[in-house]
């Protein structure tokens, strides 16, 4: 696989050397407790008072407090604790302050959950209200102003991790004290660091967290800024450690690594200029445009921090995306790190007012201050080789070819040689995709038919006939044509078929449904043995009058985890599992293993792979299907699918062992563990 040029920056950023320096420097030499007043002590308390020295000036906290944290969840764990406790002495002092908690409807998710938690253990009563922001992803100060005298709490971020709109700090400020608001306002100030300027003790900010690692500190070290005046209280209480304001024994090696990157911060040579980023932005925007004409941009670049771009691409999902430019050594993301597993559209676009299919193929690519030109030369060409990736053929090879296309749950299935193809029971919302392959490749169409067996089927087959500029009407039920040749099947029935490639694809009436038998006809006839594959509404026992135990079934949805089997196929067991510790030795022993990348052909165009010296076979997983004949025939050989995480592997291997080939393997965590890849 290509080496990494990392592009996710705004999810944590790589440790500066100085900062690895300082933070071994700790460990090694400086390794004292800062509470000990002999000399090794000393020069570990001296480090702590130097970091603490360096942060209240970049962060012009003046007479504010500064606090060293674990990062910026527990910062906004105490700012919450503390105003929260404060309101509740206040209200029950008789005091007015306030009866909602207004946060951002774009915050990290870490601040309304926090303001959920804290409000339900201190029984304050408070109602958690969002603050809507505007398309640009900015917050409505219309709305603000409206709600600021009945707030309690105010929060809001200075840039957003996501797109990296940056909130007009002055403007809500400006909001807050026009109406009089005594609301306690933390403001999470996590992407601001090194990005913009800092002049905390100017402003009306009562607490504003931060955290080390998204600029060039190491994890598990992050800053907590208190205003003078504002109330704290203590979230962690012991050993009175931070003047009593976060008790346990400091994590010195942050401590240190975090004064290394603030030195830099305060030099000012180590990291590029606002200027500088966006002119290197701009590149990496005109590098997205070659690839993909028609790339949108999610938030507009006069409101955003210039290391970050987010955007999508009509047509494409954002886990396509990310699999392509995984492929091609380009490390991005589909928003925030923290909810990359939940595979759900964002949150932030989503309360932006951008439509479902923007949302739902947002990518994420930020870069650091430390990034030059030389790395966006690189990024930029290998962005410009992901484009052309998307050029590999897709209905490509076969005699004929068989695409799965998934969606919703569903699957639907394609039938083509080089010139013809036939889509059989399309998934919702597939529509542009398949018109899309179909006209990329030049294929005449001849059915878009359906098996009965999917509700929304009537509404699918609709969408693609439109896609494709076809007539509206079908012109039989279920859409098989009408003009079709027929062939004898093994039951003494006869079935109308169609052509494709050297094959011919049958249909099989089933009640008021209909399954589909692909294989090579002779002299008007299909034999149970010629059957390869079969589609549709087939139950086992009428399936097996027209087809034998190898035939592979291709399933409307997954049946026992898999999309297709065999009428051998067995039930429950798991695929098997090679541990990258252990690679090397299989294939030692199998010398004869076939190894098998499972990436769609975008993905192994922009980047092909191979294992130990050993280069792949490429055969898609939406290509399973076409080729688990061909392996169950040679069924001691073993098989290595192979994939970037493991998942889509898993599912190959399961397939191919549950059809009953025992010697069907994945590489367990993908590429991405694998040694020797």
């Amino acid at each position: 696989m290509a080496s990494d040029i990392y592009l996710d920056a705004n999810a944590t950023s790589p440790v500066l050397p100085s900062a690895i320096a300082a933070a071994v420097e700790a460990m090694a030499a400086s390794f004292g407790n800062p509470s000990s007043s002999h000399a090794a002590g000393l020069r570990a308390r001296h480090i702590l008072d130097t970091t603490r020295a360096r942060a209240r000036r970049v962060l012009g906290a003046g007479p504010g407090r500064v606090l060293f944290t674990s990062g910026a969840t527990e910062g906004i764990q105490a700012a919450v604790l503390s105003a929260l406790v404060a309101v509740r002495e206040r209200r029950a002092a008789g005091d007015d302050c306030g009866d909602l908690l207004v946060y951002g409807a774009t915050e990290h998710k870490a601040v309304p959950e926090s303001l959920a938690h804290w409000n339900r253990l201190l029984g304050t009563g408070l109602t958690l209200q969002p603050l809507p922001v505007d398309a640009a992803g900015r917050h409505r100060l219309d709305v603000l102003r409206d709600l600021a005298p009945r707030a309690a709490m105010v929060c809001t971020m200075a840039a957003n991790n996501e797109t990296g709109a940056i909130s007009d700090l002055d403007g809500i400020a400006r909001v807050l004290r026009e109406s009089g608001s005594r609301a306690y306002w933390m403001v999470d100030c996590v992407q601001a660091l090194g990005k913009l300027p800092l002049d905390l003790a100017h402003t009306r900010i009562d607490y504003a967290p931060f955290s080390g690692h998204k600029l060039h500190a190491p994890k598990g070290i992050g800053m907590l800024y208190v205003r003078d005046g504002a109330p704290y209280t203590p979230l962690l209480i012991g050993g009175g450690q931070e003047s009593g304001g976060r008790s346990g024994t400091e994590n010195m090696a942050g401590i240190a690594a975090l004064g290394a990157v603030l030195a830099a911060l305060e030099e000012g040579t180590t990291f590029r200029t606002h200027a500088e980023l966006a002119a290197l932005r701009e590149r990496l925007a005109g590098a997205l445009r070659d690839a993909f004409p028609a790339i949108v941009f999610n938030a507009p670049f006069e409101h955003t921090l210039p290391t970050t771009l987010n955007f999508a691409v009509p047509g494409m999902a954002s886990r396509d995306l990310l699999d392509l430019f995984d492929a091609a050594g380009l490390r991005v993301s589909a928003g925030s790190a923290c909810s990359a597993a939940k595979a759900a559209p964002s949150y932030v676009l989503d309360a932006m007012g951008l439509p479902p299919e923007r949302s739902g193929g947002a990518v994420r690519l930020s870069i650091g201050p430390l990034a030059d030109e030389a790395f966006v030369d690189a990024a930029c060409a290998r962005i410009r080789a992901c484009g052309r990736a998307l050029a590999a053929p897709v209905l490509a090879g076969g005699d004929p070819g068989v695409l799965q296309v998934g969606g919703d749950g569903r699957h639907g299935w394609i039938v083509f040689d080089g010139a013809v193809c036939v889509v059989l029971d399309p998934p919702r919302g597939q529509a542009e995709r398949i018109a899309a392959l179909v006209r990329t490749h030049g294929l005449g169409v001849r059915a878009v038919a359906g098996s009965g067996t999917d509700p929304d089927g009537a509404v699918a087959r609709a969408a693609v006939r439109r896609a494709l500029d076809l007539p509206a009407s079908e012109p039989q039920p279920l859409g098989w044509p009408g003009d079709c040749a027929t062939v004898a099947l093994d039951d003494g029935s006869r079935a109308f078929c169609i052509a494709v490639g050297g094959a011919v694809l049958a249909r099989v009436p089933h009640g008021p449904d209909a399954g589909f038998l692909l294989g090579a006809a002779d002299a008007g006839r299909l034999p149970r043995a010629a059957v390869r594959m079969a589609f549709g509404a087939f139950d086992a026992a009428d399936l097996a009058r027209v087809a034998h135990e190898r035939t592979v079934r291709c399933h409307g949805s997954d049946v026992d985890g898999v999309a297709c089997a065999t009428l051998a196929a067995s039930v429950g067991g798991a695929p098997g599992q090679l541990e990258a510790d252990a690679l090397a030795a299989f294939l030692h022993r199998h010398d004869d293993a076939l190894l098998v990348d499972v990436r769609e052909a975008a993905e192994s165009a922009a980047g092909a792979l191979c294992l130990h010296g050993r280069a792949a076979h490429h055969v898609p997983l939406s290509r399973l299907a076409e080729h688990m004949a061909g392996w169950l025939a040679a069924p001691a050989r073993p098989v290595v699918f192979m994939c970037r995480s493991g998942n889509r592997s898993a599912k190959a291997a399961l397939c191919l062992r549950r059809a009953g080939h025992t010697q069907a393997w994945t590489v367990a965590g993908g590429i991405a563990l694998a040694g020797g890849a």
